[in-house]
């Protein structure tokens, strides 16, 4: 980092905002705000700000559009695609949310929640529990995500399929623009077409529009009935027909349809302390069906037999067993959560996040498969996701034995050869990570360039300077 970026005038400037307790200037202290979890991308600051409420942020941004400041904003560093992580030079200023934590209301009646954007996502559950409502955002990173990020990546999760992306569980907005205005778009109304919908310009926008510093978010009646099964299937398209059996048995019941092969379950159960095999015999290929009701637990249980039952009299379902208790649903989910983690003590991993229309999922993964194999002879492939909506993660091991550096090395050229299947089955190459820095490129290469030019319009128009989280999303003009 240039130690001469800025003058010391100015650093005291945006530090005299929060006050020094909650600026960090040490090389050490900053460390941890210049990467990301996979390591795939190191910047330098010279400055981590820490705001304690919106108006800070709004003072942050003022002085940084005036100045032609940088400003990268972190919720809570869980992202897998760069998009909070600072560039290279020593120019961006970190903006941290991890202060702005409070609930700040939870209203049963309207069954709304209201949060600061810095509030972790495991809390905003937990508040909402304690009122006997359910939040049902639920991420693998939950006990340290924070809801701003959440909104920013437009975050999908586990249970899309019932209840849909944050989008469809967000009211309004309370948001920072770049030139410090804040646009108080906290409304709680379920109808409201009164002009363009800026609420939905800023969810999914990944920081380069606006801070989201508040958030109106729907909660809903906890379930009385919950059920988690865990079957051994041979194929993608078994676990496809299971999955229509089980949506046209449960309907809008059906939370979640996972899909996982036999070597993520090796990899976990091998990596990961706690997790065991479900099944007593090795399948192929496995789905974790979740199954919520609002009536009673037995209708729950009734379902889940029947899922199962239609599964083995189709010839889908080689074994199945059904969650005895909470733990041991916690066990099942904890094992596909903990998937995508269980890859790095197997050396190097090229990672894919799409998304196809949901009855292409195994054409997508046999020509992927094929493809990665002739690339990559003895790569380990780990696909894995949420079948219910499309999202796959398509993850790719290094071959034993092979040099993780040169493997690793291989990312864009793997990435293309996947992508290119992923754009012919009509699907997209981002499908709740974001796009960050990891895929900004290749987005401007394959969008019509209308689509490109409209982004750059709406980036410009709501920041001129061109301050806020730049280089990230689409390139700089």
């Amino acid at each position: 980092m240039d130690d001469t970026a800025y003058p010391q005038a100015l650093l005291d400037r945006f530090i005299a905002i929060t006050g020094p307790a909650h600026a960090l200037t040490s090389q050490s202290d900053i460390g941890p705000y210049l990467t990301e979890g996979r390591g795939l991308y190191h910047g330098a600051s010279p400055l981590v700000l820490k705001p304690g409420d919106t108006e800070q942020v709004s003072q942050i941004l003022k002085l940084a559009s005036e100045t032609s400041t940088p400003v990268v904003p972190v919720s809570g560093g869980t992202g897998l695609v760069g998009g909070q992580v600072p560039r290279d030079g020593g120019r961006d200023i970190v903006l941290s949310l991890e202060r702005m934590n409070r609930i700040r209301e939870v209203d049963a009646v309207a069954n709304v929640i209201v949060a600061d954007g810095g509030c972790i996502l495991a809390d905003i559950q937990k508040a909402a529990e304690d009122h006997d409502r359910l939040f049902p955002l639920s991420l693998g990173s939950e006990g340290s995500c924070r809801i701003g990020g959440n909104l920013s990546t437009n975050a999908g999760g586990t249970a899309v399929l019932a209840y849909g992306n944050v989008r469809q569980l967000c009211l309004g907005l309370e948001v920072v623009l770049p030139t410090g205005e804040i646009w108080n778009g906290l409304r709680r109304l379920k109808k409201d077409n009164s002009g363009y919908d800026l609420r939905d310009l800023f969810i999914g926008s990944e920081g380069t529009l606006g801070i989201i510093t508040g958030a109106v978010l729907k909660m809903l009646p906890r379930p009385l009935g919950h059920e988690v099964a865990f079957a051994g299937l041979s194929s993608p398209a078994d676990a496809l027909k299971l999955f229509q059996l089980a949506a046209n048995l449960c309907g809008g019941a059906l939370t979640g349809f996972e899909l996982m092969p036999r070597l993520g379950v090796e990899f976990t159960t091998r990596h990961i302390s706690g997790v065991r095999d479900p099944l007593q015999d090795p399948h192929p290929w496995y789905a974790l069906i979740d199954i919520s009701t609002s009536d009673s637990a037995q209708t729950a249980e009734t379902m889940m037999q029947a899922v199962l039952e239609a599964g083995y009299e189709a010839g889908l379902v080689g074994d199945a067993v059904i969650a005895a208790s909470v733990s041991q649903q916690q066990a099942i989910w904890h094992m596909r959560e903990s998937m995508s983690d269980a890859q790095k003590p197997e050396g190097g991993s090229i990672k894919h996040d799409v998304s196809v229309p949901v009855s292409r999922v195994p054409q997508f993964m046999a020509q992927a498969d094929a493809a990665v194999m002739a690339a990559v002879p003895g790569a380990r492939i780990c696909a894995f996701g949420h079948l219910g909506d499309g999202n796959i993660h398509y993850n790719i091991s290094q071959p034993v034995g092979a040099d993780k550096a040169q493997f690793i090395g291989r990312w864009r050229e793997i990435n293309a050869i996947v992508h290119a299947i992923v754009r012919a089955s009509g699907g997209s190459i981002s499908a709740e990570h974001g796009v960050g820095q990891l895929k900004r490129d290749e987005l401007i290469g394959i969008r019509p360039a209308i689509e490109t030019e409209l982004m750059n319009r709406i980036k410009r128009a709501f920041d001129p300077a061109g301050i806020l989280n730049p280089g990230k999303v689409i390139a700089p003009r």
